[in-house]
């Protein structure tokens, strides 16, 4: 199998012991779940005017991190 530049980077780090096992994974999980939820908790509304241009850079950007704009 073909592993990417970065794909290898990760192996090579496992299988040199670098990272560790979390206690109670699933007590964390939850924990970055309820941040994540809460982070993007819609409770505000706001009307703003910007340019087209300004808009379209917003929207490319969300779209790159994931995220609705």
């Amino acid at each position: 199998m073909k592993l990417s530049k970065e794909e290898k980077a990760l192996l090579d780090s496992v299988e040199n012991g670098e990272w560790e096992t979390i206690p109670d994974i699933k007590k964390e999980r939850k924990r970055y779940q309820e941040i994540a939820k809460n982070s993007l908790k819609k409770d505000e509304r706001i009307n703003i005017r910007l340019a087209s241009k300004d808009l379209m850079g917003l929207q490319k950007k969300a779209m790159q991190e994931g995220l609705p704009y």
